[in-house]
């Protein structure tokens, strides 16, 4: 199904791409990697291994060694300034992983082929997913994952620089499959396609099918796989972190055990009970025991992650302790990756996110269920 959503938009692309006039109506040609403009800027605090020579460097034109060595992990978020200046780099990798909630009606592939970060690949956040369940965008195999990733061009040395078109909100799930698969060289782009058009940044359209065909590609992969055919050649090796992520047992059992606290990344209103699910069949309320810290109070008004002090305060206001173990939840699982991005920004990066979340859990009878 999602190779042939692809394939269909493959065939309108043209259609579109002469359809819109986009800002700069030839794709920006790069010639300075650090343009002066971010040096006007606070510097960001992630990118700690560079020498002062080699700033000078680059501000004289000279072009610096690019390595993703050169970000910490412990920091989850790049700028768009960053991004601008390490842009084309041979072994970073851009993915535009736009998704969006079905009432919103956006089509997160037209949208890319009409703007998107120069060189982006594009992630089907529905298309690679198990295939195997009704319940939306699941973490797919290990086996799925690899031959989808695979078909994009992606390789374990990559470094990996995820957006999306809301500023922080999809990204951070594919954020967090890659990690759940072993890759930890990935990094959400703070803000987002808005912030980086917000910043005079060019984007460019579908100009060349191949980025869609690789989508197209992976979808099909994927579809292979679940369908126990052979598919290669396979570029990207799995490490399987089964800490990362959870299942509806585990939430079950953790009820009555209290291992972890468990967060819920949706809104007061349909945590309390007091909103109904916007997806059909599925109970409103919460799981016992859990808490709420709705994923928009990790984000300021550009949509950019707040800072380590902020986010401690509003970890702290709901009673959620670091020092102790965290799973996050949400609707889909999509927004339980944001408080996942937000506690490792705090240096706590071992959060479970439950992968089916509240439409699993909501749709099961035999589940209990709290309201306030």
């Amino acid at each position: 199904m999602a190779s042939t959503i692809l394939t269909k938009s493959l065939l309108g692309h043209r259609l579109i791409h002469s359809s819109f006039s986009l800002s700069h109506k030839t794709p920006q040609i790069f010639t300075s990697l650090f343009p002066w403009r971010t040096f006007q800027k606070r510097a960001d605090p992630f990118h700690t291994s560079f020498k002062t020579s080699q700033w000078v460097q680059c501000v004289v034109g000279a072009r610096a060694n690019f390595s993703t060595q050169s970000l910490s992990l412990k920091e989850p978020v790049v700028s768009v300034d960053w991004l601008h200046a390490n842009l084309g780099e041979p072994d970073m990798k851009v993915l535009d992983a736009s998704w969006y909630m079905p009432d919103e009606q956006r089509n997160p592939i037209q949208e890319y082929q009409v703007a998107h970060i120069p060189g982006a690949l594009f992630f089907d956040v529905d298309g690679i997913a198990d295939q195997t369940t009704n319940l939306p965008h699941m973490l797919p195999s290990e086996e799925a994952f690899a031959a989808a990733v695979s078909a994009l061009g992606i390789e374990n040395k990559n470094g990996l620089v995820v957006y999306d078109g809301k500023g922080i909100f999809s990204a951070a799930r594919v954020w967090w499959m890659f990690r759940v698969f072993g890759h930890e060289k990935v990094w959400v782009l703070d803000g987002g396609l808005p912030r980086w058009r917000a910043s005079g940044y060019d984007v460019e359209s579908s100009a060349s099918g191949d980025a869609i065909l690789k989508a197209s590609a992976a979808s099909e992969a994927i579809e292979k796989v679940y369908q126990g055919q052979t598919v290669g050649p396979i570029t990207f090796q799995t490490k399987f972190q089964p800490h990362l992520v959870w299942t509806l047992e585990q939430v079950k059992s953790n009820i009555e055990d209290r291992t972890h606290q468990h967060i819920d990344a949706r809104s007061k209103a349909r945590f309390d009970g007091a909103a109904p699910e916007p997806r059909k069949g599925i109970k409103s309320g919460h799981v016992p025991g859990s808490k709420c810290i709705p994923f928009a109070q990790l984000l300021d008004s550009s949509q950019t992650l707040l800072p380590a002090d902020e986010l401690k305060k509003r970890f702290d206001q709901e009673g959620i302790s670091l020092e102790s173990p965290v799973v996050t939840s949400c609707g889909t699982g999509v927004t339980a990756c944001i408080l996942a991005l937000g506690l490792h920004r705090l240096g706590k990066s071992d959060v479970a996110v439950y992968d089916g979340s509240w439409t699993e859990w909501g749709a099961n009878p035999e589940t209990p269920v709290d309201s306030s």
